[in-house]
């Protein structure tokens, strides 16, 4: 989840690069999403001691 998160904002600083307002907003918006949902996975997992599913 946090490798999502970090390609949307680099897709969000490269669009504001390059003048994409809505882009580089949109996509800033769903990095942060991204990375709050994932924080609080982990929290929640490092609470109750499980493991994510190995692939």
């Amino acid at each position: 989840m946090f490798g999502w998160a970090i390609s949307f904002l680099v897709v969000a600083i490269v669009a504001g690069v390059f003048g994409f307002a809505g882009v580089a907003g949109t996509a800033a918006w769903i990095a942060r999403m991204l990375f709050m949902v994932g924080l609080a996975l982990f929290v929640v997992l490092l609470i109750t001691g499980r493991r994510p599913p190995t692939i």
